[in-house]
């Protein structure tokens, strides 16, 4: 009587665990991906030891080349110096009246490349009677 043996062993090498990995890779990546937002422009902040927090509608972004870039949500969007004012004046009037415009500028920015800006929200006060806020970013000291 033979004896025969059941179990007989394969030289095929399966792919699925290794698709699996991939997969398993592939999704820890992306979530990792999301957990690091790094701010839209670099900037060094000037430094401040106030603790002065508000609600923020829109961001104004002014760096060390004196670029402007306005961010609203997750939107960037690069913005000349002249057509500044009317782009800081049509998101203000979208916002109620006590909505407050970060300035986010470089601490190397002239004083006036921010008066620019205190200039166009000053003017959607004036003209449309409200009390919109500026608020100058700083880093802690």
């Amino acid at each position: 009587m033979a004896i025969r043996i059941q179990n007989k062993r394969g030289i095929e090498f399966n792919l699925s665990t290794q698709a699996d990995l991939v997969f398993l890779l592939l999704i820890f990546f992306m979530i990792t991906s999301t957990f690091v937002s790094p701010n839209a422009i670099k900037l060094l902040l000037p430094e401040s030891s106030s603790k002065t927090m508000a609600k923020q509608n829109f961001e104004v972004y002014i760096d060390e080349n004196l670029e402007y870039a306005i961010k609203e949500g997750k939107d960037l969007m690069a913005v000349e110096e002249d057509l500044l004012q009317s782009a800081v004046q049509e998101r203000l009037v979208k916002h109620p009246d006590d909505a407050s415009v970060v300035v986010r500028a470089d601490k190397s920015v002239p004083v006036q490349n921010i008066v620019y800006i205190i200039d166009a929200v000053n003017g959607v006060n004036e003209m449309y009677n409200r009390k919109h806020k500026v608020i100058l970013a700083t880093a802690k000291k």
